[in-house]
């Protein structure tokens, strides 16, 4: 159980190393695979289940990509609030977080009630 804000900071950091590594291994892997571009060879196959196969891995690599950049942004933000001694306050409302929540999530910007509204509130797109 973690007592304080201040205890949470190591593990960020711990989880930004982590997602870094990721990254960089996701873009070696994006790399050798670079040389046979689903793109450029969907539809030459053999088979067509082939081709579906090549397109879903790579689709899936993009996901995986964007889903590791996006949480990788959110904890180098809290890291950045950690400096300005924001770590831990509502970027909405202004509210003190629940430790609880920081300690679940010790990369959210938003207190739980913040939360609820913004995934309630339309997407823009």
């Amino acid at each position: 159980m973690i007592l304080s804000k201040d205890e949470l900071h190591a593990p960020l950091l711990a989880e930004c190393d982590r997602l870094r590594d990721e990254l960089a291994h996701l873009e070696e892997q994006d790399a050798e695979i670079a040389a046979g571009d689903v793109s450029e060879h969907t539809g030459y196959g053999n088979h067509l289940a082939d081709d579906a196969t090549e397109t879903f891995e790579h689709e899936k690599r993009i996901s995986l990509r964007k889903t590791v950049e996006r949480r990788l942004r959110a904890v180098e933000e809290a890291l950045g609030r950690f400096e300005r001694g924001e770590y831990g306050l509502c970027e909405r409302c202004g509210t003190e977080i629940d430790l609880a929540r920081l300690e679940a999530i010790p990369y959210t910007s938003l207190c739980l009630r913040c939360q609820r509204i913004a995934e309630m509130a339309p997407r823009r797109r």
